[in-house]
């Protein structure tokens, strides 16, 4: 069965690191674009990273460059996304997914995990 689990959410606070997990079963991840996207309440998702498959091309949205660091263990089919000084702006559901294409172009993925909460509070 086709799926992808997200880990690693979590209550934090501003300045803060965390580092999310995106597992997969019944495919692998280093044959597609492996992206991360939020959503925060009331907000449209967005897309806040990708990886390419296999050349491992990496993409980060302007908000996050700098502090998220997004990378690929092959061996156990898991994408990580590292975050590093967090700030209340990043909170939201944090999401991955998979793509044929690589971007954050949101209409390209197909499979979504079920989403990991964020939270950036003091």
């Amino acid at each position: 069965q086709l799926q992808l689990v997200e880990s690693g959410g979590g209550l934090v606070q501003p300045g803060g690191s965390l580092r999310l997990s995106c597992t997969g079963s019944g495919f692998t991840l280093d044959h597609y674009t492996i992206g991360w996207f939020r959503q925060a309440p009331g907000e449209e998702r967005e897309g806040v990273s990708c990886i390419s498959e296999r050349t491992g091309f990496t993409h980060y949205t302007d908000s996050v460059k700098g502090r998220f660091t997004i990378s690929r263990d092959n061996a156990k089919n898991t994408v990580y996304l590292q975050m590093n000084n967090l700030k209340p702006e990043d909170t939201g559901i944090y999401y991955c997914a998979r793509s044929p294409i690589y971007g954050l172009i949101l209409g390209t993925y197909d499979y979504w995990g079920q989403g990991t909460q964020v939270t950036v509070s003091s």
